[in-house]
């Protein structure tokens, strides 16, 4: 364990024994080759039912697919877990000297029991305006990329079967631009889940660059 990591955990485990055991903690290693293995250390692992060795969440992802320089540290917004209890999470962007991030230091505690309640705790549980649905904090690349897959048709409205040949299109833009094929095989998923062969999948993700 390298010095960064070290005195990351340990931030962590203190954290975690100030705010007790419905504060997760997780720290996900951007370096690690293998995306589907981000996580690399973490506390009250209940919360997400997550354990060291699993894959990344969307934070995860995009800052795997983005610019990261236009990546800003985000606190106190809303997310879910599966089971579908309610999180405050933050997360903080760990950069090296290159300004390069390095680790993802996330912090996700379960308000659900507190959000039934008004008044005192209020001020507690305050986030930053929310415009749409908390996201979901997933478990593994498979659930990720399932997540990916419901936003793109949620963005087009209207199940697969009834999409035209350009809402496809648009809504495999959304996947490639969100990184969804960043994550090993999700060719196969995406073209079956569309109908379409993997020769057309890369035809639609190709659209942009032969229009330009």
């Amino acid at each position: 364990m390298n010095y960064t990591l070290n005195y990351l955990t340990q931030i962590a485990h203190g954290i975690a024994q100030q705010f007790g055991q419905n504060c997760e903690i997780v720290i996900h290693d951007l370096a690690s080759i293998d995306l589907e293995n981000t996580v690399v250390y973490i506390e009250n692992g209940h919360v997400t039912k997550r354990n060291i060795g699993d894959g990344p969440s969307h934070v995860v992802l995009e800052a795997s697919r983005k610019d990261q320089s236009q990546l800003k540290d985000r606190y106190g917004y809303l997310t879910r877990t599966q089971d579908g209890r309610i999180l405050k999470s933050s997360t903080i962007y760990i950069r090296g000297d290159d300004n390069k991030i390095r680790y993802i230091f996330s912090i996700n505690f379960d308000i659900t029991a507190f959000s039934t309640i008004d008044g005192v705790v209020k001020s507690l549980i305050s986030t930053e305006p929310e415009t749409k649905a908390p996201e979901r904090i997933t478990q593994n690349v498979n659930d990720l990329l399932d997540d990916l897959i419901e936003e793109s048709v949620s963005l087009i409205g209207k199940p697969v079967a009834l999409m035209t040949k350009e809402e496809k299109v648009t809504a495999i833009q959304f996947l490639n631009d969100a990184g969804a094929f960043l994550i090993t095989r999700s060719g196969d998923k995406v073209s079956k889940y569309f109908g379409i062969s993997k020769y057309t999948l890369y035809s639609y993700i190709d659209v942009n660059k032969t229009t330009k």
